[in-house]
């Protein structure tokens, strides 16, 4: 609220005045996020994915053209996110050629999936071809249904 809009102008109130609207500026460019997090969110968001559930796997689907099996990272965080990520390279300019026309998209990418409790960490495979990535991760097997206990009642 501007003090001045009440009819109160003093150098004192002038004064409070921008102090709090400095403090407003100050708060709004510590909660902004950052460039990483803003490059970070482009990534995942051009990134799009199919992820299929089998019977005893979990399966996840990239389309990933013109990348190399070397460009291509696959690795487990915290036991629980699947995390996808690499780096689409521009081609080196050939001498005496420009670009007309760029529309591919060149730069890093990254896709994270929380993976469901049944998920097994440890047994996750990852192959590209024809520029999918599939990345099938196998589920758990069902735990054994706990068998009722007798309990033997003594008489007293």
């Amino acid at each position: 609220m501007d003090i001045r809009l009440l009819g109160l102008e003093s150098p004192l109130l002038s004064t409070i005045q921008h102090l709090m609207d400095t403090t407003d500026e100050a708060e709004k460019s510590f909660n902004a996020p950052t460039r990483t997090y803003v490059r970070d969110a482009k990534a995942m968001a051009s990134t799009p994915a199919d992820v299929k559930e089998y019977p005893n796997s979990y399966v996840f689907i990239i389309d990933m053209p013109g990348l190399k099996s070397g460009d291509i990272k696959v690795h487990v965080e915290d036991d629980n996110i699947l995390l996808i990520s690499g780096e689409r390279k521009r081609e080196e300019e050939k001498e005496g050629a420009k670009y007309v026309r760029m529309e591919r998209r060149v730069g890093k990418f990254m896709r994270k999936f929380v993976l469901p409790e049944n998920a097994n960490a440890d047994a996750i495979s990852a192959a590209c071809q024809d520029g999918v990535l599939t990345v099938t991760v196998e589920k758990l097997p069902p735990p054994e249904p706990k068998k009722p206990k007798t309990i033997e009642v003594k008489i007293a």
